[in-house]
């Protein structure tokens, strides 16, 4: 199509460029009646007159304000139509926008936050939540080491979603589990008796709260409570012997579902 003005007019071309919209929209407009060309060529081209461009300047303005084109027609061709009360409820809609986009950009930071440094507590909630012998850089140390799994990720989605409350309630069920471990070590409990089974099952449904945690993956970490040294103190802290126990009842429960501990892989 020629871009060129003829008979007073502005092609579409030359109004696709003056107002900042595309050529498909015009023809769009064009066809359902919202803004139709005044003139035409000889050779049927559409002519846009001054009157024509006001009235699409208007389109353009409406439709950057979120009205839809229904409604633009409304407010343009209705005489009684209430254009204050249309641009009220579209203002109202777009403060519903905003408030959304405020709490998506919250969500975000809290994401990135946990991503970063784990649980979204302060060093005095972290120990008012997992008691006074609660390291604040252990998370950071994790991350470090742990950063790019599949798993930290996981850890990380909860962190981001959980209150101090929750974050209490996941501390009270470990100490729960804890105490129900010692409880059994001194009962006499041995690897592979129902209750050491049970207790297996416990401790994967307690771990959920930072990540799922398979058979096998739950082999790896029984090692890591026996022979490191921080998770060893831990739990010989509560009952001496306790990691070394905890360990064989992981890998008679493993066992048990046909996984040798031996062989077993984070996975």
């Amino acid at each position: 199509m020629p871009d060129t003005t003829d008979a007073g007019g502005l092609t579409v071309g030359q109004v696709s460029a003056r107002l900042g919209v595309t050529v498909r929209a015009l023809h769009h407009w064009d066809e359902t009646g919202l803004a139709r060309p005044s003139l035409r060529t000889a050779a049927g081209y559409r002519l846009y007159t001054a009157a024509d461009l006001e009235r699409l300047h208007r389109v353009v303005v409406y439709r950057e304000l979120g009205l839809g084109l229904d409604r633009i027609r409304a407010v343009l061709d209705d005489p009684a139509a209430d254009v204050p009360g249309a641009l009220r409820a579209q203002r109202a809609q777009v403060a519903e926008r905003i408030e959304r986009l405020r709490q998506l950009d919250a969500g975000l930071g809290r994401m990135i936050d946990a991503h970063e440094r784990g649980p979204l507590l302060s060093a005095g909630q972290q120990a008012a939540v997992f008691g006074p012998g609660w390291n604040a850089d252990w998370p950071l140390q994790a991350r470090r080491r742990y950063g790019d799994t599949r798993q930290w990720q996981q850890y990380a989605e909860r962190s981001a979603a959980r209150s101090p409350q929750e974050w209490q309630e996941v501390a009270d069920d470990v100490a729960g589990f804890e105490r129900a471990l010692a409880e059994a070590m001194d009962a006499g409990v041995a690897p592979g008796d129902p209750e050491a089974d049970r207790l297996v099952e416990r401790h994967r449904e307690v771990f959920t709260a930072y990540f799922p945690l398979t058979r096998r993956m739950q082999v790896c970490l029984g090692r890591r409570y026996e022979t490191d040294p921080g998770f060893a103190a831990h739990y010989d802290g509560i009952r001496p012997g306790l990691a070394a126990w905890f360990r064989r009842v992981i890998d008679a429960g493993a066992r048990a579902h046909g996984i040798d501990p031996d062989t077993a892989t984070w996975e």
